[in-house]
């Protein structure tokens, strides 16, 4: 079975009756306060070096879980490998694309879908339940290159339904996941263990039907540094 309920748009390919996503938590796990081993993996995490090299921009997302504020994540972008892929993601994080005059983007939108120990994904900012598909290009664009692979936990990657099916919808790694690679673009990736940790606690919501956390993930503002 294909991780694919309701036509969404995800990354594909995984169980979903894995043992590996069965995991329960409860809320009291979350807040307050941060399971002290969830702060030793985002430390101790590895990402891609080279942090704000190349003249690569840096946009951020202030994220609410709940009605708690759980801190900021940054992303570098890497234009210079995928910049079609990038810029479509900085625009909605600033808003600078207005199809009607007025800012369309991730401020406001919700993560929608939790897997423990896989990925975060967010960016639905339609419908808000992995249905809705915008770009800054219009409804989908191509895959640009699969030349990033997601081999660590921090990767900024393109949720999709298919091949060449790239809208606003992303996720963030969580762990290595190499059965992604050549299916999904890797575009970015969490900045540094501040944005880690934020990550961290998304991952450790706990969640209902369709991997949906039971506590609202609200980014509560998005731009760019």
């Amino acid at each position: 079975m294909l991780l694919m309920e309701l036509c969404q748009v995800c990354p594909v390919g995984v169980k979903l009756n894995s043992r590996l996503y069965a995991l329960p938590f409860s809320a009291a796990s979350i807040y307050p306060p941060l399971n002290p081993t969830i702060a030793r993996m985002a430390k101790n995490a590895n990402t891609v070096p080279g942090a704000g090299t190349n003249g690569r921009p840096i946009v951020f997302m202030d994220i609410n879980i709940g009605e708690t504020p759980a801190g900021r994540i940054k992303f570098e972008l890497f234009t210079d490998i995928v910049p079609k892929t990038a810029e479509n993601f900085r625009q909605l994080c600033t808003g600078e694309h207005r199809p009607n005059r007025q800012p369309v983007g991730y401020k406001h939108s919700i993560f929608h879908r939790v897997i423990k120990d896989f990925m975060v994904q967010g960016g639905d900012f339609l419908n808000s339940d992995g249905t809705g598909s915008t770009s800054i290009y219009g409804q989908k664009f191509e895959d640009e290159n699969f030349k990033l692979k997601h081999e660590s936990a921090g990767l900024l990657s393109m949720a999709n339904s298919g091949p060449n099916t790239n809208g606003c919808q992303f996720f963030i790694t969580s762990a290595a996941c190499d059965f992604l690679d050549g299916k999904h673009v890797v575009f970015g990736k969490v900045l540094d263990s501040d944005g880690l940790l934020v990550m961290r606690k998304i991952e450790n919501v706990p969640t209902g039907p369709n991997n949906r956390p039971k506590l609202t993930v609200k980014v509560t503002e998005s731009g760019e540094m």
